[in-house]
């Protein structure tokens, strides 16, 4: 096989890199040297590959501020209405390249990079990703600041600027090691910090009412210094601010008795109040409803109302009158977006801030706080909704109890006078639980105080309609809508697969990375011999690539020429990483029974990290690293079957594997998984999915059509049959014989030799209480996996597929999701208009 060009080489050949004109070029390696000069001057005379980095990074940064600041000033003079996204969850990866993407710069950087002996690609594998997410939600969010900027919004993403992100994930005897991710250690080139903005933040206390309105008193206080870190447009001019709040100690912290007995203590304890951005909660889909997390919850609403309304009351047409009292028009200036219940505090806040501080009256508040909220559910799962113990705000936040109490109440009589008399729904629908101990429902917060609810696809917008938010539903039909997610293209083909892009580009010009649904213009393509052979060898070209760093990274030999197989995502039961190993081991069995006969070979790849405390999920990586200690060993298998585990699966590690990938696994049970969107990057690069009606595959199969996907297994309406009937592990178990065998090798320590008993607890979950009826699917996955891997001998057939496929993508930008954020939620359009750059004087 013919050595690929180098990447360097490769990318000189790329156009949508932008132009590598001498001036750009020679100015950027004057900014460089420039740079590092002064890193050196203060440190040491030899410079390390990192100093390379930062000096790059620094360099490019300069080339943001000029945008930054004038886009600022833009929004200053326009007063638009802004956009407030708020999550606990951003997880941005690394910036580098995706900020010389969306600035134009990429081949002006590579090109002078070059010139001064150094390689683009090392450098950027220096920077750290900030990991400041656990999986979807997270990425979402940080896809969404993306378009948010590229579609000219006034938008702002507020959130923690957590000092420990998701943690790096070690295998250590096949099982997972978790390790804290010290992300800052080296300094974040990206970030402004803008102490002359902090604000207090108030925690405990007590709540008196007086004739002069309610006060909150004697609380404790925590400052939340805001740093600043740039989102750039796609060559639109515009640079939008991520803000994230980090908690710091007042400095008469625990000194403000004038009697403390310790001061050296007191100081010591100023890490109680820091703790609060200290590290990110490593759930995914599961509410684990610890006081610190509510403490969080709270940090980042309170701190980003309080900006909000300083930014309203400041702006030029905030209100006419002198003591800015008038908060009639601020609906009309703010949007604010809840990223799942956890930023929910928002609601009682702005009723807090509007009745108690800003003398509003009851009514009226609460109709500009449902005017200016909007909530997106994410999830259908009930282990995963928040459900606060009254208990526990009473002590942290006792003045938000007593309004959600209140917004209750009113609430219940409404919903009374409706319906009288029936006092079950009244107790489905209240956003207080009674029990042995009493919850406050977030989600029933969120729908009530919120003029809009969004699921996050077609299939999930109407579960969350027919069962979660059933009552409220019926109560509101008109609130409730259907946001299907997308990605950003930016990040997730021209910044991750160069390569397609360039193919594409060569074919349909540049346009579609602003307006995705262009990418229908290649189907006419679909037969034409060249496209078909180009982006076959785009992918082989991505392969050899990934091939290569497995060998690197992890001292594995894969057969670049196998098919790659790739299943990753968080390890959670609900999206059955088990039944892809179920299908690994009867293929393994297979090749041992007949070893003469020709199969397509493979090479499996599982990556995810698995929640530290979640005992299965942490099982289900030891079964998969142990499955691949058998299979990767036995020399009757040979290269026809390889199966790999994927360390720290991150954002960085995706841009490298998703490019590679030949067939992507969506495999939840139908209605579990909300939306997906790795399902869509897949879809992107050139991969075939294999999947269940679930999530957004239900739409992607709508869009290519389904002949164009291999979907397989029940859908959502025969779970729920299945569920009527009761569901029988054992009947599948012995129906089908090659499930027994796999079954009964997991059992008897086939794969945990040393350990007979090791994944018993597996076993036991399959056979007696399997929520998500791995089994009842497993027939119909392993033939749908057979029909892969005959198309996957005909070449020339799978490559068509994947035209189609990537042809039929454009739904899934997440431009098209925020386009309709916009205007079906936030009220407001999306500009083509570009501010003028740092170099033209303004007007």
């Amino acid at each position: 096989m013919a050595k690929p060009l180098t990447d360097s080489e490769k990318r000189k050949q790329i156009s949508v890199r932008g132009l590598a004109g001498l001036g750009d070029v020679a100015e950027v390696r004057k900014s460089f040297n420039r740079h590092l000069h002064f890193t050196l001057v203060k440190d040491r005379n030899v410079a390390t590959p990192r100093d390379y980095f930062f000096a790059l990074a620094h360099t490019v940064r300069d080339h943001l501020v000029g945008r930054w600041i004038r886009t600022q000033q833009h929004y200053y003079e326009r007063d638009p209405k802004r956009i407030y996204y708020l999550s606990l969850e951003f997880y941005m990866g690394r910036t580098l390249q995706n900020t010389m993407v969306n600035l134009g710069l990429q081949n002006a950087c590579d090109e002078a990079i070059y010139q001064l002996g150094l390689d683009l690609e090392e450098l950027e594998e220096i920077e750290e990703d900030a990991g400041l997410g656990n999986g979807g939600l997270g990425r979402l969010a940080a896809c969404f600041l993306d378009s948010m900027a590229t579609l000219g919004l006034a938008a702002y993403g507020y959130g923690i600027r957590y000092e420990f992100g998701i943690f790096n994930q070690k295998i250590v005897n096949g099982w997972q090691v978790e390790e804290a991710d010290d992300w800052l250690r080296y300094g974040n080139p990206w970030e402004k910090a803008r102490p002359e903005y902090m604000l207090p933040v108030h925690f405990y206390g007590r709540v008196e009412h007086t004739p002069d309105g309610v006060k909150w008193l004697d609380t404790q206080v925590v400052l939340a210094m805001p740093y600043d870190t740039p989102v750039p447009g796609y060559k639109n001019n515009t640079v939008n601010t991520m803000r994230l709040w980090s908690a710091k100690a007042p400095n008469d912290f625990k000194l403000q008795d004038f009697n403390v007995g310790d001061y050296i203590e007191a100081v010591l304890d100023r890490n109680l109040a820091e703790n609060i951005s200290r590290v990110l909660y490593p759930n995914d889909n599961f509410f684990e409803g610890k006081e610190l997390r509510l403490k969080q919850e709270y940090f980042v609403v309170a701190a980003t109302l309080q900006d909000i309304i300083r930014r309203f009351k400041s702006s030029k047409f905030g209100c006419r009158d002198p003591v800015r009292t008038c908060f009639e028009t601020f609906p009309d200036k703010v949007a604010i977006q809840l990223n799942d219940t956890h930023p929910a505090l928002s609601i009682p806040e702005l009723m807090r801030i509007l009745v108690d501080v800003e003398k509003v009256d009851w009514d009226k508040a609460w109709e500009i706080t449902k005017k200016t909220c909007a909530y997106t559910n994410h999830t259908v799962l009930p282990e995963a909704l928040e459900r606060w113990p009254v208990s526990m705000f009473e002590k942290l936040l006792p003045r938000h109890l007593e309004i959600i109490y209140a917004i209750n109440q009113r609430h219940l009589d409404h919903v009374a006078a409706l319906f009288p008399g029936d006092v079950d729904r009244l107790r489905r629908m209240s956003v207080i639980e009674e029990g042995d101990c009493k919850r406050i429902n977030m989600a029933h917060l969120c729908v009530i105080g919120s003029h809009a609810v969004n699921g996050v696809a077609r299939i999930h917008s109407e579960i969350v309609k027919q069962s979660v938010f059933k009552d409220f539903y019926e109560l509101e039909p008109e609130k409730f809508q259907n946001k299907t997610n997308g990605i950003t293209p930016r990040r997730w083909l021209l910044l991750c697969n160069p390569g397609l892009a360039d193919t594409i580009v060569e074919k349909i010009g540049e346009e579609f990375l602003t307006d995705l649904s262009q990418l229908k213009k290649l189907l006419p393509l679909v037969n034409d011999e060249a496209f078909i052979r180009d982006v076959a060898k785009v992918k082989q070209e991505n392969k050899l690539k990934f091939s290569a760093f497995l060998e690197k990274e992890y001292k594995v030999k894969i057969n670049p020429s196998s098919m790659f197989d790739v299943h990753v995502k968080r390890i959670h039961e609900y999206k059955r990483q088990l039944l892809n190993c179920l299908h690994v081991i009867t293929l393994y069995n297979r090749i041992k029974r007949d070893p003469a006969k020709a199969f397509v070979p493979r090479t499996v790849m599982i990556g995810g990290k698995a929640a530290p405390g979640y005992h299965m999920a942490k099982l289900i990586i030891k079964l998969v690293t142990s499955i691949g200690d058998v299979v990767n060993h036995d020399p009757v298998v040979g290269d026809r079957l390889k199966v790999i585990f994927l360390e720290n699966y991150r954002v960085s590690l995706a841009e490298k594997v998703i490019p590679a990938a030949d067939l992507s696994q969506q495999i939840s049970t139908a209605g579990t998984e909300a939306s997906g969107t790795g399902n869509m990057k897949f879809m992107l690069n050139g991969a075939l999915t294999i999947g269940t009606m679930d999530g957004a595959n239900v739409e992607m199969a709508e869009e290519a059509g389904a002949e164009n996907l291999f979907i397989f297994g029940l859908r959502v309406e025969d779970v729920e049959a299945l569920d009527r009937k009761g569901y029988n592990a054992r009947e599948y178990y012995d129906r089908l014989p090659e499930l027994k065998q796999a079954v009964d090798q997991i059992s008897s320590g086939f794969f945990s030799p040393k350990e007979p008993d090791c994944f018993r607890d597996i076993v036991n979950m399959l056979m007696h209480h399997d929520r998500f009826k791995v089994f009842a699917d497993y027939e119909a996955y392993v033939q749908c996996q057979a029909q892969v891997d005959q198309l996957y001998r005909n070449p020339k057939g799978w490559t068509k597929k994947v035209i189609r496929n990537i042809a039929c993508s454009g739904k899934f930008s997440s431009d098209r999701t925020i386009t309709e954020y916009a205007r079906e939620i936030w009220g407001v359009e999306p500009s083509d208009l570009q501010i003028p750059p740092p170099n033209i004087p303004r007007d």
